[in-house]
């Protein structure tokens, strides 16, 4: 039980900085390109109270897969259409992985920390939760399915849209429910080859990281 409640609270606390940084990313590049149409709607902040989606959250502590509240933006105002479109849709997951790249070494700097009972625990947890959530985030997002920004960004190059294009824009954010809904269920039965979306993105973080305990572990940081 104590154990459960440690992994709650520590996922929550990680949340607090890992999902704020990804939507005001998006708010700023949008903001930069001419676009203040965040600004406009309470988004250009990183307040967690301004993007978080309470539905959103609840999944992302119970199954790990969950969503924030999407950063309204309106591309007709962009200076450069295209190019301006792509920043957008790539900065909150160019975010998760620096935020990733930031966080690996605080976490083996925590491991030299006092012990202070739960609060050290809580502490530890949280930064590595930062680090497994900023990469499942970046990765989980690039997937291309709407609305995801790896739809987002697949979707500024298309230029002829056709019947197949538009019924995939429409219906995908209902196979995305279901990946999320069977991640859930994999969860809480312990039928774990239902959790296709969690097999996935567990795969694609894996290489994900590598560059990133590479390159700290050249420093002599990481172990």
């Amino acid at each position: 039980m104590v154990e459960r409640l440690i992994r709650y609270i520590s996922i929550f606390l990680a949340l607090i900085i890992v999902l704020p940084l990804h939507e005001f990313a998006h708010a700023f590049v949008a903001d930069k390109s001419g676009d203040f149409t965040p600004r406009i709607n309470g988004r250009y902040t990183l307040n967690p109270l301004a993007h978080f989606d309470i539905l959103g959250l609840i999944m992302f502590v119970l199954a790990g897969f969950g969503w924030a509240k999407p950063v309204p933006v309106n591309p007709a105002n962009f200076k450069h259409y295209k190019l301006d479109s792509f920043l957008v849709a790539i900065a909150g997951v160019l975010t998760n992985y620096l935020t990733a790249f930031i966080f690996l070494p605080l976490v083996y700097l925590s491991l030299y920390i006092p012990e202070f009972g739960l609060f050290t625990t809580v502490l530890q947890r949280t930064l590595s939760y930062v680090v497994i959530l900023s990469l499942v985030f970046c990765v989980f997002n690039l997937l291309p399915i709407f609305p995801l920004d790896g739809f987002r960004v697949i979707d500024t190059f298309i230029k002829r849209r056709n019947k197949f294009y538009y019924n995939y824009k429409t219906y995908g954010i209902y196979v995305l429910y279901a990946l999320v809904f069977m991640s859930f269920l994999a969860d809480w039965t312990g039928l774990y080859y239902l959790d296709v979306l969690g097999i996935a993105v567990n795969f694609l973080v894996s290489y994900a990281s590598v560059p990133i305990t590479a390159f700290w572990g050249l420093l002599g940081v990481v172990v």
